[in-house]
């Protein structure tokens, strides 16, 4: 009896020292299946570009110079300006020139610089100045738009105004706002007809420029189309009441 209870304490002693390997064992080595789920995956997004950057087209206020208006139009992408462009500029014999020299590298200055802390150009100073000032106002829409929305992108409307007449007929002005802000000016009815022709050729165009330059219909008659300035003016003027600016 005492052989027999030695043998089964031997048998219990070595089987407790066994090292377990069954299935339990293995599952507690192996990591949660919830942890490994966590990870990113390799090229994922892992919180990436915020939706929150801003993008899109925004165009400053038309800055006068003694020789004609500055307009600065930027592309911005990421809350980073990547195009700087003048969409008007000094037109004519000299203004030319100086325009060809000047806009170039005012629109790399502000590539490089990210705002309207650049250097005027040599040569060009009403130019450049004009450009600033309305590079600062594109800029300041760009603050004031909408997170994650297009930049300075206010909702587009065209109002027209009413027709008036002139002894050689009829002047309408339909002009497109963003905002309180025109963008384009055009006249759907001009007087038509012999010198008419000729006159509505010479004076509609500058008025539709002086119009978005000006932002209102406080702009000069041009000079040989007296009455379609005046019918112009009159129209651009009801067009803009019913806009309400």
């Amino acid at each position: 009896m005492l052989a027999t209870a030695a043998t089964v304490s031997g048998v219990v002693l070595l089987l407790s020292l066994k090292p377990s390997s069954g299935p339990a064992s293995a599952s507690a080595a192996a990591p949660p299946a919830s942890a490994a789920a966590q990870e990113s995956p390799q090229g994922g997004s892992g919180g990436g570009a915020q939706a929150s950057d801003r993008a899109g087209t925004v165009t400053g206020d038309a800055a006068q110079t003694p020789y004609g208006a500055v307009r600065v139009r930027l592309t911005v992408s990421g809350g980073k300006i990547t195009k700087a462009e003048a969409v008007e500029a000094p037109k004519g014999p000299t203004s030319d020139e100086k325009t060809a020299l000047a806009v170039p590298r005012l629109n790399q200055a502000v590539l490089a610089t990210q705002n309207a802390q650049i250097d005027s150009v040599s040569g060009a100073t009403y130019t450049s100045t004009g450009y600033k000032k309305s590079l600062q106002s594109a800029l300041d829409r760009i603050k004031k738009a909408p997170t994650g929305g297009s930049s300075g992108a206010a909702q587009a409307r065209t109002v027209t105004g009413s027709a008036e007449q002139t002894p050689y007929g009829a002047v309408q002005v339909r002009v497109t706002l963003s905002g309180k802000k025109i963008t384009k000016a055009e006249a759907v009815q001009a007087p038509k007809g012999g010198t008419s022709d000729e006159k509505t050729a010479l004076a509609v165009p500058r008025l539709n420029q002086a119009a978005v330059a000006a932002g209102s219909a406080r702009i000069d008659s041009v000079s040989g189309a007296t009455y379609t300035s005046t019918g112009y003016k009159k129209s651009l003027q009801s067009a803009l009441d019913q806009a309400g600016d």
